[in-house]
């Protein structure tokens, strides 16, 4: 369940940062209020999963899982430019979360 609940942190997390995006600066009231909502909605649940996953693999997984997307939907949403070294960072991201989580087994 908790890991559920971190996937739903994720999925906020990213509504809110996409919305942040479109509020033009926080100009624009709608995204505004849809990105608050994902920050405040990906914080209550991230806090709930922490209480059965380690805080630093649940982070890790959020931030790095969320980072990515954006940069997904940044690409194919907003005409963002990718580059070789944006796609090592990503990876890099991606290597970090898988090395937490092996570190993490008994």
């Amino acid at each position: 369940m908790a890991w559920i609940l971190l996937l739903g942190a994720i999925a906020a997390e990213v509504t809110g940062t996409t919305a942040l995006k479109l509020s033009n600066g926080l100009s624009r009231w709608g995204p505004t209020v849809v990105m608050g909502a994902g920050y405040l909605v990906s914080f209550a649940l991230l806090a709930i999963a922490v209480k059965q996953i380690p805080i630093s693999v649940a982070y890790a997984i959020w931030s790095g899982v969320g980072t990515a997307v954006i940069a997904v939907i940044g690409l194919f949403a907003f005409d963002e430019q990718f580059s070789v070294g944006k796609v090592a960072g990503i990876l890099l991201v991606i290597a970090g979360v898988v090395v937490l989580n092996l570190a993490e087994a008994p």
